[in-house]
Order: C-alpha cells, then structure tokens, then sequence
C-alpha cells in the first residue's frame, strides 16, 4: 500500500470513527452520565472490540459469513436487540451519576465496560463483512483504525461530559436521554437492511 492510499486510509478511519453511530451516541451519553474518566473502559472496549472485529475480517471471516448467511443474519438479530435494550435502558435512565438524587442508586448504575464496548465495534454498521482482504492489508487497516480510533471515540464522550452542567436539570436529562435512545435505535436501520 502506497503512503498516499494509508494517507487516505487514516482519513477515512478517522471520519468513520468520529461520526455518530451506535457508540458514538453511547459514549456521548456515558460521558453525560459517568464524566469522561468513568468512561474510558468503555472507550477502551470500543476500540478494542473495534480492532477485533478488523482482525477477524482479515482473517477472512466476511467470506465465511458470504457463504453462509445464517450466522450472519443471526449476529445482526442478536445485535439489533442489544441496541434495543440499550436504546430501552437509556431512555429509562433518569439521573447522572455523581448527583444527590443518585446517591441511593450508586450501586446500580455504572458506565459501560470494557467487556461491554468490545462487543460493541459498529463503526462501518456491517460495511467490511462483505471483503476478505489478505493477512497484509488487513493488519495495515486494523493498525490504520487502531491509531485513530481511540481518540476520536474520545471526541463523543468529551462532549458528553461537557454537556454535564447544562444537563444537571433532571427534566433536561431525561429529554436527552430520551433523544438518545431514539436515536440509537435509528442506527439499526442501515445494519439491518
């Protein structure tokens, strides 16, 4: 691969990293919720689920899943209902952590994980499954979106966290959470078609 093509690899890394997708809308609510040090292991998960997913697929994975369909229609079922219940529990979601109102639930609530954002690598919502790349160039594009990746993720829940003080109102908060959970859920419509 010529610098110019990983040149323009890194942009589009970059661009499909930082645009707002499942985990982006997740990591943009976290940070609200959480602040921006409480969600790092799910920042981190993403990024790691995100070069898994890579991996795999250089590995030759998408062709498996070409040839064999039903795998495949069965990981999108079984990830469109975990977007669902995602979507259903933020919208349920009523006060940021750290407040007084949460202090009885403490326990309860906690930010997304590292275990639960590496299951969570969406960012080309299904676009890579179809290519089985070889063992080269699919370890220069996992490096390409490893390098990019983790800051950009970082960019969503930055913003989230900045959003904290104007979100403190509880009424504002479950309006964006409700907002959010909306629009995690329109995300299923480009992975499920």
């Amino acid at each position: 691969m010529s610098l110019n093509a990983y040149l323009a690899l890194l942009v589009y890394a970059f661009v499909t990293s930082i645009t707002p997708g499942p985990n982006n809308l997740m990591l943009l609510m976290s940070g609200v919720n959480f602040g921006i040090v409480r969600t790092v292991p799910h920042m981190l998960g993403i990024s790691i689920g995100f070069l898994v997913l890579l991996l795999a697929v250089g590995f030759g994975i998408g062709a498996v899943l070409t040839a064999v369909p039903a795998p495949h229609t069965a990981l999108k079922t079984a990830g469109a209902a975990c977007l669902l219940y995602l979507a259903w529990k933020i919208a349920m979601s009523r006060t940021r952590s750290g407040g007084a109102a949460d202090a009885l639930h403490r326990r309860r609530r906690v930010p997304m994980g590292q275990s639960k954002g590496v299951g969570d690598g969406d960012h080309c919502h299904g676009r890579l499954h179809h290519s089985g790349p070889p063992l080269r160039l699919g370890a220069l594009i996992s490096i390409a979106f490893t390098i990019v990746n983790l800051p950009s993720v970082s960019v969503s829940a930055g913003f989230g966290t900045v959003l904290r003080g104007f979100l403190s109102d509880p009424m504002r908060l479950k309006w964006f959470n409700i907002a959010m959970s909306l629009l995690l859920a329109a995300t299923l419509w480009p992975m499920m078609r």
